[in-house]
C-alpha cells in the first residue's frame, strides 16, 4: 500500500501487513457458524409461547418461540409439521424438541423443529406420538384402505357411554336430519383404566352383530375433554379393532382441535360427535334436500301436463257432437249422395243412348263392298301361293350348296386328305412338340382308324 494512502477518517496511516490467513466470504463464515452451533448442541427441548406463526403453501411451518426475556425463531418442515397431532397457534405455550441452527442465507439463529407438544402434556404426548409414528409406519392408516360410507344405511351403530352427553348430541342429530334410520347402542365406558378394553370388545361386538342388528355403519363418540380424559381412545388394542371392524368406522371424539389415535384409524374423522351423525346420515339428508329441489320442478312439469291435457279436452269438446246429431247429419248425407248418383246415373244412360244412335249410323254408312273384297281375297292367295313355291326352290338350292361346302369341311374329309391328329396319353390333342418327350406314348387318328405309336425321336 502506497505511504500516503489515507485511513477512512481521512488521516494518513502506514502500510498494513498481508494478512496471515486466508479471508473467508461470508458464506464460508456462515457455514463454519452452522456446523459450530449443530456439532456443538445436541437436540433438545425448549419451551416457550409460540408468536409470528406463518404456515407457508408448501407446508412449512414458521414462527417465533419467545418467554419473558428473549425469542428465536423456529421452522418445522412439512414432513414433521403433518405428523402434529394438533393446530399450533399464536399464543399457544408449547415445548419443541428442536435443533439449533443457523440459516446461512441471512445467517439467522434458528431452530429447526423436530416434534412439538402442548406444555404440561409431557409423557402422555411423547406416547402419543410414538405410537402413531408406528402405527403409521405399519400402515394402519392408510387412507387407501379406507372404507366408504354406505350413502343409504340400514341403521347406525354408536359405540359411546349411555350417559354421555356425547350420545344424546348424536341421537338429536339423526333425528332432526334422518328420524327414520334405526340406532343401536353398543355401550360402553369411555373413559376409565378399562375404557380401552370394553371400548374395542364394543366394536367387534358391533362387527359380529351387524347382520342381526341392521346396521351398515358404526359412530365412535365422546365428548370433549384433556389428553387424560380422552386417553382411552389413543390405545393401540382400539386402533386395530377399528381397522379390522367389517362396517366403516367414523370417530367423533372430542373437539375440533382434539386428535386421537382412533381418529387416525377410522374410516372418516368428524370433528364432533354430531359432525359422526352428520357423517352418517349425509345420504338421507342431501337426498331430502335433492327431493326439496326436484319438488317445484315437478310441480311445474305436472302443471304442464295438465294444461296440455286441459287444452286437448277442450279441442276434443268442440269436436264432440251428439249421436242424434251425427245419426240426422249422416242420413242427409247419404241422401244427398242418392240424389247425386240418380242425377250421374241418368246424364250416364242419356249419353250412352246417344253414342249407340251414333254408331248405329256410321255401321249402315260404312258398310263395305263384300263380292270385290272375295275377289281381292282370291287373288291374293294365289300370288301367296306362287311366291311360297318359289321361296321354298331358292331355300333348297341354298341349303344343297351349304351342306356340299360342309361336307368339304368336315373332319373327316379333311384326314381323307392325308390329315392326320395326334393325341398324348390323357387324350390331349397335340398343336406342337412341346411338352413331348422321346418314349412318350402317342395315338394317331386317320381317316380309316388309329394308330398307337411312341415316340422315338424329336425334331424341333
Amino acid at each position: 500500500m502506497p505511504a500516503n494512502h489515507r485511513n477512512p477518517h481521512g488521516t494518513p496511516s502506514a502500510e498494513l501487513p498481508a494478512p496471515a490467513f486466508a479471508v473467508l466470504t461470508v458464506s464460508a463464515l456462515n457455514r463454519l457458524a452452522r456446523e459450530a452451533l449443530e456439532s456443538a448442541l445436541p437436540l433438545l427441548w425448549v419451551g416457550g409461547e409460540i408468536s409470528n406463526l406463518v404456515r407457508a403453501p408448501s407446508g412449512h411451518v414458521y414462527f417465533t418461540l419467545k418467554d419473558a426475556g428473549a425469542q428465536v425463531r423456529c421452522a418445522m418442515w412439512r414432513n414433521r409439521a403433518q405428523l402434529l397431532a394438533f393446530r399450533p397457534e399464536n399464543g399457544m405455550r408449547v415445548e419443541a424438541r428442536a435443533l439449533v441452527t443457523l440459516y446461512e442465507a441471512r445467517g439467522d439463529y434458528q431452530l429447526n423443529i423436530e416434534a412439538l407438544r402442548p406444555a404440561g402434556i409431557g409423557n402422555l404426548f411423547e406416547a402419543f406420538n410414538r405410537l402413531k409414528e408406528r402405527l403409521a409406519a405399519e400402515g394402519l392408516f392408510d387412507p387407501a384402505a379406507r372404507r366408504p360410507l354406505p350413502r343409504f344405511p340400514r341403521g347406525v351403530g354408536i359405540v359411546t357411554s349411555p350417559s354421555a352427553a356425547a350420545l344424546r348430541d348424536v341421537l338429536s342429530a339423526l333425528k332432526r336430519r334422518a328420524s327414520h334410520l334405526p340406532v343401536v347402542l353398543y355401550p360402553t365406558p369411555v373413559q376409565g383404566g378399562d375404557a380401552p378394553a370394553r371400548l374395542a370388545e364394543a366394536l367387534r361386538h358391533a362387527g359380529r352383530r351387524a347382520d342381526g342388528d341392521g346396521i351398515d355403519v358404526v359412530l365412535l363418540v365422546r365428548g370433549g375433554g384433556s389428553i387424560e380424559d380422552l386417553w382411552a381412545f389413543n390405545d393401540e388394542a382400539l386402533a386395530r379393532a377399528i381397522r379390522a371392524c367389517p362396517l366403516p368406522v367414523v370417530s367423533g371424539v372430542g373437539h375440533e382441535t382434539d386428535f386421537t389415535i382412533a381418529d387416525f384409524a377410522a374410516d372418516l374423522r368428524a370433528a364432533t360427535p354430531t359432525g359422526a351423525a352428520e357423517l352418517a346420515s349425509a345420504g338421507f339428508h342431501a337426498a331430502h334436500l335433492e327431493l326439496a329441489g326436484l319438488a317445484p320442478r315437478l310441480q311445474r312439469a305436472l302443471q304442464r301436463r295438465l294444461d296440455a291435457a286441459g287444452q286437448r279436452v277442450d279441442r276434443a269438446a268442440l269436436r264432440l257432437v251428439h249421436p242424434r246429431e251425427r245419426l240426422r247429419q249422416a242420413a242427409m248425407q247419404v241422401e244427398t249422395q242418392q240424389e247425386r248418383l240418380r242425377g250421374a246415373l241418368s246424364r250416364r244412360l242419356e249419353r250412352a243412348g246417344h253414342g249407340v244412335a251414333r254408331l248405329a249410323l256410321r255401321l249402315r254408312g260404312g258398310r263395305p263392298p263384300i263380292a270385290r273384297a272375295e275377289e281381292n281375297v282370291s287373288a291374293l292367295a294365289r300370288r301367296l301361293e306362287r311366291a311360297a313355291a318359289e321361296r321354298l326352290q331358292r331355300e333348297h338350292l341354298r341349303l344343297a350348296r351349304l351342306s356340299s361346302h360342309l361336307q368339304h369341311l368336315a373332319p373327316q374329309a379333311v384326314l381323307a386328305r392325308g390329315y392326320a391328329i395326334a393325341r398324348d396319353a390323357d387324350g390331349r390333342i397335340l398343336h406342337s412338340t412341346a411338352g413331348v418327350e422321346e418314349g412318350d406314348a402317342v395315338s394317331v387318328q386317320l381317316a380309316d382308324g388309329r394308330l398307337d405309336t411312341r415316340v422315338a425321336t424329336i425334331t424341333r
